[in-house]
């Protein structure tokens, strides 16, 4: 069936096809989500087992080999990873690309309730998880009031802010860091215990019970019916102080005669650091498939209406990375523009002739816009890789429909009408235009397959550039010969003579041809250099930025307390202070380590920092973000004790080694062996310099 004809003689099903298109387009466009990159979901699984007070080793033999050894004969791992700190146990189970999610989450937890008879019955239960939020933190912010007290303001971020945040949508977790919980301690006095005939933990036991609420059935009250609670409660630490012990005589003595109960905070295991200062703060990480733009916008909102329900509390940003996404979505947006815009006008500067470009330039916007409509039933979301695919075909969007315009002109100057030519142009063209848009699909179509990380990008990139090219083809072969049979007019067109280009043009064309062999020749050698050149040229998975910002680790040798560690970071900051482009410093000791490093993300360590140094926009300083990052490295060298690396942003930025074996000792010189091995790599011995220090204990 020839389309063009029929969309020629009947004009009215082709137009409202684009317009309904044009709908679906730009419908999907508003509801398609702003990220920096793809939302990519990897079949990771965390399983977390917590034994409180357990040591690292008594964990590792009780609870972490036997998870493992159950969860190590599903099929389809690629990675088992396991970190255990004081009372804790983490694994990480990393599938294999194409692995289900849910179904690998199904196959863990019943890998782990096989075996959780087996574990301490004093272990909590375990937590198997997948991976839901994405893209990591957004924005960080600092809360600070001169009315409350440390624990109140721990307590107004841990309930007042968080429940304002989690009402914007698109918010997948609000994490606190600095501050204190709230503890009740009871100090125990182990003579007056020994006086009284009771131990630690028949008296742990009672006090257990003292926070006890039951069922205690229904009752009927006249007409109704009303539910009876046994209430067994203590509402304050002096009611605690009251509490009736039971002693071995049969008598009660209150808890105050056996112990000192005080109202207090536990014990200190993070802290958070404002240029220094210890702050009270909040990070935000958004949900699947939510735009970082909209819940960066949201979450600003909360926070200035939570400052004005409360007068004495000053929120203030700390970390965002809502600036980032939005500069690469509008320089994006630009340089889809930008193209678009030069593409007509290259079109216009060879056809020389306004109703011709209209007609061809139509062609841009009916195949990008019906292509954010494909997007979004997709799911996909407009982010660096989508707008580079159609910024990478905006120009090939016209060229079906130049070659369309061009014949009909061609027989337009042949005297036919401008029906007659439209549609005689359009059917003698019409196998060479698809077979020209089918290749460019068959081209981009198999990116979309790629396997690996890099398939999981480019799935994106591969299905919106073919997409668009496809409704390229639509529009050249429905919209282009419909809208030049009506639009453009009948003339005649003059035999001219050639100008000076084109008869230098068809020189070397008639030279090739007669040089034939010399012609291949010099095309084989280009090939075979071509091919040399982009032996030279660096490969990286996707090209470093300047962020103005750079996520700085240090960890110290275990043992460490966490004074000594806020000590090391006061410290780095004081080292890094006098550096011009440094806008602000921020870190956190303990509570959330590693955040670029998802095996270990989230577990809790006193000897570890992260520190976030602001240097600010790229174009306000001179120097670039990787040579700031050369100097904190010279500058942090002269801290003992303490290992310092550079947590990347940039997804497949980060390169890890593992070594595994049961003898410390050879790990340890097989780790320093490998280590001086990489430092004699070029490249590596540039960016990293060597350790200050490194003991058998680590």
């Amino acid at each position: 069936m020839n389309f063009s004809a029929w969309s020629i003689n009947r004009p009215l099903p082709a137009i409202l096809l684009f317009i309904l298109l044009g709908i679906v387009g730009l419908v999907g466009f508003q509801q398609l989500a702003v990220s920096r990159f793809p939302d990519i979901a990897f079949p990771g699984i965390t399983v977390t087992v917590a034994q409180p007070s357990a040591t690292p080793a008594q964990l590792e033999t009780e609870v972490t080999r036997k998870v493992e050894d159950s969860i190590a004969t599903l099929p389809g791992i690629k990675n088992l990873v396991s970190t255990v700190v004081e009372g804790r146990s983490t694994t990480f189970v990393e599938f294999r690309i194409g692995k289900d999610l849910n179904e690998a989450l199904d196959e863990v937890r019943d890998a782990v309730t096989r075996v959780r008879t087996d574990l301490p019955q004093d272990v909590e239960e375990p937590i198997v998880a997948k991976i839901d939020v994405v893209g990591g933190t957004l924005v960080t912010y600092a809360v600070a009031a001169d009315s409350m007290a440390e624990d109140e303001l721990s307590w107004f971020v841990d309930n007042d802010v968080t429940k304002a945040m989690f009402g914007v949508p698109g918010v997948g977790q609000v994490t606190r860091a600095g501050g204190i919980d709230r503890e009740v301690q009871v100090d125990l006095r182990p003579g007056v215990l020994q006086a009284y005939g009771i131990t630690a933990g028949q008296l742990s036991q009672q006090l257990a019970e003292s926070q006890l609420e039951r069922s205690g059935g229904r009752a009927t009250w006249g007409s109704s019916e009303q539910a009876i609670r046994a209430v067994g409660t203590v509402a304050s630490a002096q009611d605690l102080r009251a509490f009736p012990i039971r002693i071995a005589d049969g008598r009660q003595v209150p808890l105050s005669a056996l112990a000192d109960v005080s109202d207090g905070h536990e014990e200190r295991r993070q802290v958070a650091l404002l240029d220094g200062k210890p702050v009270v703060a909040f990070a935000i990480t958004r949900t699947r498939g939510s735009s970082e733009i909209e819940v960066g916008a949201g979450v600003e909102a909360a926070v200035r209406q939570l400052e004005a329900d409360h007068p004495g509390v000053k929120i203030t940003p700390v970390f965002s990375a809502v600036q980032e996404v939005q500069a690469s979505y509008t320089s994006s947006m630009t340089m889809l523009w930008e193209g678009a815009l030069l593409a007509v006008i290259v079109v216009w500067f060879f056809l020389r002739d306004w109703r011709s470009t209209w007609i061809s330039a139509v062609a841009l916007p009916l195949s990008i816009i019906p292509t954010f409509g494909v997007m979004w039933l997709f799911g996909f979301s407009l982010n660096m890789v989508t707008l580079l695919a159609l910024a990478v075909v905006v120009g090939i969007l016209v060229d079906d429909a130049i070659v369309e315009v061009e014949n009909i002109d061609r027989h337009l100057a042949m005297g036919k009408p401008p029906k007659q030519a439209a549609t005689e142009a359009a059917d003698e063209i019409g196998l060479a235009v698809i077979a020209t848009s089918a290749t460019l699909a068959a081209v981009f179509v198999p990116v979309a397959f790629m396997p690996g990380v890099a398939g999981k990008f480019f799935l994106e990139f591969g299905w919106t550039a073919a997409t668009a090219v496809l409704f390229s083809l639509l529009v050249a072969r429905l919209l282009t010969p419909m809208m030049a049979a009506y639009q453009l007019k009948a003339k005649a067109h003059p035999e001219k003579e050639d100008g000076p280009v084109m008869r230098w043009y068809l020189g070397w064309v008639e030279w090739a041809l007669a040089h034939r062999f010399l012609t291949l020749l010099a095309a084989f050698l280009m090939f075979v250099g071509s091919l040399g050149i982009a032996a030279m040229i660096p490969a990286t998975f996707i090209p470093g930025s300047d962020l103005g910002r750079s996520n700085l680790s240090l960890e110290l040798p275990p043992g460490a307390r966490l004074q000594q560690t806020v000590d090391v970071a006061e410290r780095a900051r004081k080292l890094l202070s006098d550096i011009p482009e440094l806008k602000q410093a921020y870190a956190t000791v303990g509570g959330v380590v590693d955040f670029g490093d998802p095996n270990v993300s989230g577990i809790a360590d006193v000897r570890k920092v992260v520190m976030v140094l602001d240097w600010g926009l790229e174009d306000g300083r001179d120097r670039s973000q990787k040579e700031l990052e050369r100097e904190v490295r010279e500058r942090l060298a002269v801290i003992p004790g303490v290992r310092q690396r550079f947590i990347s942003s940039e997804p497949g930025e980060q390169m890890q080694v593992v070594l595994a074996g049961n003898d410390p000792q050879a790990l340890y010189s097989a780790a320093q062996s490998l280590d001086r091995e990489l430092r004699g790599i070029q490249a590596w011995a540039r960016s990293v310099p060597p350790p200050r220090c490194c003991g058998p204990s680590w």
